[in-house]
């Protein structure tokens, strides 16, 4: 079976060939539509749990929503030959590195096209090399500054951290499912998630899992079995490794039971946080290592089930595995000064969401508020692009909003906005439309590299400005955070009572973890939201709360664990 499975393209695999012929579709300036068709295809891949190949060779792919018969065609095409003919075509003629100018910042299709057919530059080497000699200023509608995005994309790309990495966003949901059904298996004694994605952190390249089970072999020979491994890296009786149908990698270690404490912590700290602490147990004689804690003068090996039963030992408080970086964490913990940190469960209200009414919304207004009250939301904010809501359209969203109102007596729908802050401050609404709502989140879109931080202080002084929406617009592994002074920005925004909010969609997490700590130890408050723009990306509120937790901030920090009430009694007050 696991042989059969490994021979079928893996659901990444497809969605990568889908978004490339999206991309060469592009290039030549192909009808919207068909681009739009492949792009939502290759998400739809993505998100299904099964093999897509598989489904396509029994005739079932064409089910799934946004994959007709043509595109199931083009998957058995993939399965049959390697690939999809009409991308071999364009392959053919299109060189290789056109496609990746596209996925600069600022470089779209038909500007890649024509940097390539206009200047013959086909590498990023050679783009690189143009920009710098100043020769795509030479192309209408490029100039110097376009030059310059250029080069800061290309530098961004060559020295980001996260490059051949994947988003929590991707993993923590796959990760959690698989522990679920590992410890859902009679061998089974404890199953965690460990390593970065534990300590949630933005992305991550392996899925690490660690367990003690009554007969080890039981558990690893399971994982290799499961319907969704594409391929077996390794098996034995206390270790496996395994490919998911998405392109995942799953490391599970089956450990002995008396050491599972200590060898989760060393799995899931980060190597400075570990690092850190061994050198303060060798100070206080002690030897630390991942399967025991050794009194040097007496050889006593302390060993323990329980990971918060180790922090004790060494003379800590118990340690949320988000916070074991090395960023003042051991020193709190021994003086027990480490906060109580922000729980899901404390969030009352999502901030910051979209609807069908942005163009990019994909759930109608009634599902994304259905969806929010079975989520036992007591509020949820509705805050579509504001350039989608022109020409008479906020009026009439206000409308249907109302009547959502009636069906959901239980909770408050907010009329809320997303609204542009322009180049020159000003925010894309006027404020006759602004005094209508209940809540206004304001960010930068447009030429996101003029002004940023004078724009983003400019349109806080907007009396109806609530929020700043992801604050320095970064794009995790493919844009960096624009050139915005933060703090000068966290103490504006103290002055007049606009808050800042944690993004929870799995690229953005903006604010980062540092910069939210940094707003809570000046007093500031936050809010966290999804950002979503479809039902099912209201989950990403629990990865806003992860990169809160990982900012250190409690309960208190956060004005959406408020009841509505409490909440505007923290809101500046409207002229």
């Amino acid at each position: 079976m696991i042989a059969l499975m490994a021979a079928l393209p893996t659901n990444a695999e497809l969605a990568e060939q889908f978004d490339l012929l999206a991309d060469l579709l592009e290039l030549e300036g192909a009808e919207s539509f068909r681009v739009l068709a492949y792009r939502r295809a290759a998400t739809r891949m993505r998100e299904t749990s099964g093999s897509i190949a598989q489904l396509a060779l029994d005739g079932k792919a064409k089910e799934l929503q946004g994959i007709g018969k043509t595109i199931e065609e083009k998957i058995v095409q993939v399965v049959d030959t390697g690939t999809i003919e009409a991308l071999a075509k364009r392959r053919a003629t299109v060189p290789e590195g056109v496609v990746h100018f596209m996925r600069l910042p600022g470089l779209g299709p038909k500007t890649a096209a024509r940097i390539w057919r206009e200047l013959g530059v086909t590498t990023i080497d050679e783009l690189k090399e143009a920009a710098e000699a100043q020769r795509l200023r030479g192309l209408a509608g490029l100039g110097a500054k376009s030059e310059e995005k250029i080069l800061k994309a290309l530098a961004f790309k060559a020295s980001n951290p996260d490059e051949g990495r994947r988003l929590l966003g991707e993993g923590l949901p796959a990760v959690l499912a698989v522990v679920s059904v590992l410890r859902d298996h009679p061998a089974a004694v404890h199953v965690s998630e460990a390593g970065s994605v534990r300590r949630r952190k933005e992305t991550f390249k392996d899925l690490d899992v660690v367990a003690t089970a009554t007969d080890p072999s039981e558990l690893t020979s399971y994982l290799t079995k499961l319907n969704w491994v594409t391929d077996v890296v390794a098996h034995g009786d206390t270790k496996a490794t395994v490919l998911s149908n998405d392109g995942l990698r799953f490391d599970l270690r089956v450990v002995p039971a008396e050491s599972y404490g200590n060898l989760l912590q060393h799995f899931t700290g980060s190597k400075e946080h570990n690092v850190a602490m061994r050198e303060d147990a060798v100070r206080r004689g002690l030897s630390i290592s991942e399967y025991g804690v050794t009194t040097v003068e007496t050889g006593e090996v302390f060993r323990t089930e329980d990971e918060d039963a180790l922090y004790e030992f060494l003379g800590y408080q118990p340690i949320p595995p988000e916070l074991r970086e090395n960023c003042g964490e051991l020193e709190a913990a021994r003086r027990g000064e480490l906060p109580t940190l922000l729980e899901l469960g404390d969030v009352r209200g999502d901030m910051h969401t979209h609807t069908h009414w942005s163009a990019d919304g994909k759930s109608t207004l009634e599902e994304m508020v259905a969806a929010a009250a079975a989520r036992g939301y007591e509020y949820y904010a509705i805050t579509d692009h504001s350039h989608y809501l022109r020409e008479g359209k906020l009026a009439r969203q206000l409308e249907e909003i109302e009547a959502l109102r009636e069906r959901y007596p239980s909770m408050h729908i907010l009329a809320g906005v997303e609204a542009n802050i322009r180049s020159s401050g000003e925010v894309d609404v006027p404020e006759d439309e602004l005094s209508r709502l209940d809540w206004v989140v304001a960010s930068v879109h447009q030429a996101p590299e003029n002004r940023p931080t004078e724009r983003v202080l400019e349109a806080m002084e907007n009396p109806y400005v609530d929020v700043i929406g992801h604050l320095t617009g970064r794009r995790i592994r493919t844009r960096g955070p624009r050139d915005v002074d933060v703090e000068r920005v966290i103490e504006r925004a103290l002055e007049l009572g606009v808050f800042l909010e944690v993004n929870g969609q799995p690229d953005r997490l903006d604010l980062r973890d540092v910069h939210a700590r940094a707003a809570k130890e000046a007093g500031l408050k936050l809010v966290l939201d999804s950002d979503a723009h479809e039902v099912r990306s209201q989950a990403y509120v629990e990865l806003a709360v992860a990169q809160a937790r990982r900012g250190w901030l409690t309960k208190d920090d956060v004005v959406n664990t408020r009841t509505w009430k409490q909440l505007q009694k923290l809101r500046r007050r409207k002229p």
